[in-house]
């Protein structure tokens, strides 16, 4: 070849475009674990299979034991999901916000899955298959498909009838946790829960691969025949930018294309916390949501449209747009000034501090709504931060402002007329008037997304507990060994929160927390045990998980006292419950997340049908119940849990656990003491009151103290400048004596109008061996000042300790079997016989 020739040819070749292979499938294993996709609902293990290209990566599940997404991705037998798409996110986000796509609802044992091609041929492709001998005759073949430059996922299926006669098949795909969600010209759409997450998925059936757009959701496949149906799954930064996706897939002859830009009118800085609705009518439309500089690009197709762009403190911006085919628009709205209201708060000792603001609306101003419950900062009227230095955007009116931190801080108020585009500037300290030394706040039972059944994130949960004043939370999601540390540490909270890995092991029975357990992220579940009936084999498989740790907290959660302690099978006879279990546990719930009944005078009562059905039914009532109980002897001790599982409404703080604790700083609490002392009953439950209680010789909650029946017990109650109590009873053997009833009515002289509400030294004649229980209670009170609109509000403050015993006679406590005036409530009571026996 002459050298001219080979010049030309290697100038040709320096000319043409490098390839890089990017589009790969590959199965993830111990060594590359770390290259899983992330986000708040990413749930990947070794053994699953990710797919990924220049634009986006996925996870579908392996064919691995018991797999599923998390607990609640389906209930029952069959809710295992191997082989679905469990995450899906942009390349690099980290953001993925699916729980599980089930295509056709794939659900139940499959036969396997396997990567089909690698990408080396341009294109990766995982498979799932389900035989017809497992589906009932129909066999099920679902691939996940892959190519440079798709923004999502091509599932292919392919149905084969070898059931002999023509079947009709239900081929609707199953989807989760969407809650805002809607059809645009047959495409679904979905957003992600917390808006603030700027992520959004749509999906359509499309005609490739083979496969027909089907018209109905059921279609009849003859014997012997097949079936094949494709769908397109596409991810973007906003349901609206999915759709567009999807839509330019189906017809790419009829799309345009819009840049939009948001700039605030006064300054011409980016909005970047609007949201645009984007349809032929903005109602139902899906929104999108702009970058960081307040730009977004979309693809439409061909039509007229409504733009309407909205910010929190703005006014509503509209828009007409047409576009044509082959068409690129630009538009640039101008949103007016933003009214906010600007907080800087400190501590006593100047530190900034979490916390949380209230903005209840005065006058005619609406109430505001800053965002979804289950998100902590903006979740209706509330906002909770992390920092203590924040601004919260508000639209203009007239509003009372609260700040607080729990109810050992005084809160701060204001009343503010919001102007629109002010910014009004809210500083404080917040004072911590309640003196709690020697004991720490601690909430052994709450959740987030990880658990399955709540959407709420991992860090909207520890801003809510931080806010609130806990400083101790194990963590408990269900059915998942998990530890909330490193989210603590990257908020920079572990100056005020401590936390420890557990769990919660739930099943259709007694649910039990425990902790410390050792997460194993690359294994189902996190390594956790499976639950089972009994809830005594729960309790053992708890205690030595893992192996052996003496020191492990094991605790039934809302328990069913009549099922687990009276009447095993609720036949209407007491048959003693799961015999030993209460010696199984170290303690149980006496309260969790309802109004207190400790002053309750029967162990039921007749209420409304729960949630809201018809007719009235037999409501036990577990604190009588655990009253009569200790009388029988049972020994786990009584906390008090807020089981959160949003922030607003079922959010954290309602009640509480106050722990000895021999420090006062979080970061420098001991789990191993915590439970140590929660094992032997030095805990008070709460829901504000801070409550101390020891006798003479100073005996402590959970204690027992000797006497010859002449008890001195010193109590002593705070409030902050928000709570209040007027009650002050000592329970004696869980009755509720007259001579030992203090009230602020009758005997105003015992109560303190300051911090200190009672602080009294009682004497008490004993007759015989008794447990003591103070309650302090505020009956004409309630939370409002701390929770404004939240549902905590309607509780009273209540505080009550475990009980203290004592030996009168020197033989050791012995429980006197008192019942209260009542048997111990057995199953199947009717509303008949219940009334029956209150009005006796």
């Amino acid at each position: 070849m002459k050298l001219s020739c080979l010049l030309s040819a290697a100038l040709f070749s320096a000319h043409l475009p490098v390839v890089t292979q990017a589009v790969e499938s590959f199965e993830l294993g111990e060594a590359n674990f770390n290259e899983r996709p992330g986000g708040k609902e990413a749930d990947a293990i070794v053994g699953d299979f990710v797919l990924r290209n220049d634009r986006v990566e996925a996870v579908v599940s392996g064919n691995l034991p018991l797999r599923r997404a998390n607990m609640s991705t389906f209930y029952g037998d069959d809710g295992i999901t191997p082989g679905c798409l469990y995450d899906l996110t942009l390349l690099g986000a980290d953001n993925d916000q699916i729980t599980v796509f089930a295509p056709c609802a794939q659900r139940g044992a499959i036969n396997y899955v396997r990567i089909v091609s690698d990408g080396v041929d341009g294109e990766a492709v995982v498979e799932a298959y389900v035989s017809a001998a497992k589906a009932e005759g129909l066999s099920r073949r679902h691939e996940y498909r892959l190519r440079d430059g798709w923004q999502g996922i091509l599932v292919v299926t392919t149905l084969t009838n070898e059931t002999g006669v023509a079947t009709k098949v239900a081929i609707g795909d199953a989807w989760t946790q969407m809650r805002s969600k809607g059809v645009v010209e047959g495409i679904h759409w979905a957003d992600s829960i917390d808006p603030a997450d700027k992520c959004g998925y749509a999906l359509a059936w499309v005609a490739e691969a083979g496969a027909e757009v089907p018209e109905k959701g059921r279609i009849e496949i003859e014997s012997g025949q097949s079936v094949v149906l494709a769908r397109f799954l596409a991810v973007g930064t906003s349901p609206a930018e999915a759709v567009g996706l999807v839509a330019e897939r189906r017809d790419p002859e009829a799309i345009g294309s819009l840049s939009l830009s948001l700039q605030d009118a006064a300054s011409g800085g980016p909005v970047a916390s609007a949201m645009v609705l984007v349809g032929a009518k903005a109602a139902g439309a899906p929104p999108a949501y702009p970058d960081e500089q307040g730009n977004l690009s979309l693809k439409l197709p061909v039509g007229s449209y409504e733009l309407v762009a909205t910010d929190i403190g703005r006014d509503r911006l509209e828009e007409q747009l047409e576009i044509a085919a082959g068409s690129f628009a630009e538009r640039s709205l101008a949103l007016g000034a933003l009214s906010s209201v600007a907080f800087d708060i400190i501590d006593d000792e100047g530190r900034r501090v979490p916390c949380k603001a209230q903005f209840n609306p005065l006058g005619d101003t609406p109430k505001p709504d800053l965002g979804p419950t289950d998100r902590a900062r903006g979740c209706v009227d509330q906002y909770h931060s992390e920092t203590g230095k924040f601004a919260v955007a508000l639209p203009p009116g007239r509003y009372e402002v609260v700040v607080t931190r729990g109810p050992e801080y005084n809160r701060l108020r204001q009343e503010v007329e919001l102007a629109p585009g002010a910014t009004h500037l809210f500083t404080g300290q917040l004072h911590r008037s309640v003196d709690t030394k020697g004991w720490i706040s601690a909430d052994f039972h709450n959740h987030s997304t990880p658990s399955g059944d709540n959407t709420c994130g991992i860090d909207d949960r520890l801003i809510n507990l931080a806010a609130e004043h806990i400083e101790f939370a194990p963590t408990t999601e269900h059915n998942r060994i998990y530890d909330w540390a490193p989210h603590i540490e990257s908020l920079g909270l572990g100056l005020y929160l401590k936390t420890v890995p557990g769990m919660e092991l739930t099943g259709s029975g007694a649910h039990l927390n425990a902790f410390p357990l050792s997460p194993e992220p690359h294994r189902q579940d996190g390594g956790a045990p499976v639950w089972k009936k009994d809830p005594r084999l729960n309790a053992i498989t708890l205690r030595d998980w893992q192996g052996t740790e003496r020191d492990r907290w094991v605790h039934v959660n809302h328990p069913d006292m009549i099922e687990n302690f009276i009447d095993r099978d609720k036949d209407g006879r007491a048959d003693g419950g799961f015999a030993f279990f209460g010696a199984l546990l170290d303690g149980l719930e006496t309260q969790n997340y309802t109004a207190s009944e400790i002053l309750a005078t029967a162990p039921y009562k007749i209420a409304p049908a729960r949630g809201g059905g018809p007719g009235r039914v037999v409501a036990p009532i577990r604190e009588f119940i655990w009253l009569q109980l200790l009388n029988q002897g049972l020994a786990p001790r009584a906390i008090a849990v807020a089981d959160a599982h949003h922030v607003y409404g079922n959010g954290v703080g309602g009640w509480r656990t106050y722990v000895r604790s021999s420090t006062d700083e979080p970061s420098e609490i001991d789990w191993r003491e915590i439970s140590r002392n929660a094992k032997a009953g030095r805990m008070i439950l709460s829901t504000g009151p801070f409550l101390e209680v020891e006798t003479g010789t100073g005996i402590l909650a959970g204690g027992l103290d000797r006497s010859s029946g002449a008890v001195e017990l010193k109590v002593r109650v705070q409030c902050s400048d928000w709570l209040d109590i007027d009650r002050v009873q000592v329970l004696v053997n869980g009755r509720q004596v007259p001579e030992y009833n203090y009230t602020r009515e009758q005997n105003p002289e015992m109560f303190g109008n300051g911090v200190v509400k009672f602080d009294q030294t009682l004497g008490l004649d004993l007759q015989q061996d008794a447990h003591l229980i103070v309650v302090a209670v505020g009956e004409g009170h309630n939370l409002r000042g701390g929770y404004g609109s939240s549902a905590q509000s309607d509780f009273q403050p209540i505080a009550y300790n475990n009980p203290i015993f004592v030996d009168v006679d020197g033989g050791g406590f012995q429980p006197n079997g008192d019942t209260l005036g009542f048997d111990l409530p057995v199953g199947g009571l009717t509303i008949d016989q219940v009334r029956e026996s209150l009005s006796r």
